[in-house]
């Protein structure tokens, strides 16, 4: 009997664990935010307007940390459009996107600057955990390291992914919570010319 009972307690919960991960599988994929503020109201990408006007704001300065440990601020880049990208490691929708990133920074990294700014400061993440990350997908766009949380911090990134567009003059045109597709990042990146 008491054999019995131990196999009845390790089947339901193997059955609890693989009801949650379905549950949040489905939660994620219903609750995703694939879009963009503009203006302070959301668009889809199928509801995208290209006339779209957002407020003048000027994107938060920060310092962050190239793979060589060297400070670097966003200021470094004005001149350029940006995107601004904040991820984990461990974070499944921030690895989702990563090659839209990552191809979308092949095409037009000389016309736009990338800072893919990973989260460092959590005790789920390390510089050795992100760096590993990036080497094993074979990325190749710009890494940062918010070892500091001043990213984090002014841009209120307490969920992620985020993305942020910002234009050649450091005005913050628009951003996405939530993992992104390849075409949402490119009607952000338009935005910003």
């Amino acid at each position: 009997m008491k054999g019995g009972k131990l196999l009845a307690l390790a089947l339901f919960i193997v059955l609890l664990l693989a009801g949650a991960y379905f549950l949040y599988d489905y939660l994620a994929a219903e609750n995703a935010a694939p879009q963009l503020s503009v203006d302070g109201s959301e668009v889809e990408a199928g509801d995208m307007d290209e006339n779209a006007e957002a407020e003048e704001l000027f994107a938060p300065d920060f310092t962050v940390y190239d793979a060589e440990g060297r400070a670097v601020r966003l200021s470094d880049f004005r001149g350029k459009p940006a995107v601004l990208n904040m991820w984990a490691s461990w974070c499944g929708p921030c690895r989702s996107e990563m090659p839209h990133f990552d191809s979308v920074w092949a095409e037009y990294g000389e016309e736009f600057n990338f800072l893919m700014v990973n989260m460092t400061l959590s005790s789920r993440e390390s510089l050795e955990n992100a760096k590993e990350y990036i080497s094993e997908g074979g990325y190749g766009f710009p890494v940062y390291y918010d070892t500091e949380g001043e990213a984090m911090t002014a841009y209120g990134a307490y969920s992620i992914p985020m993305t942020f567009f910002i234009d050649a003059e450091g005005r913050l045109i628009t951003y996405a919570r939530g993992s992104i597709s390849e075409e949402i990042l490119l009607y952000g990146m338009s935005l910003c010319k």
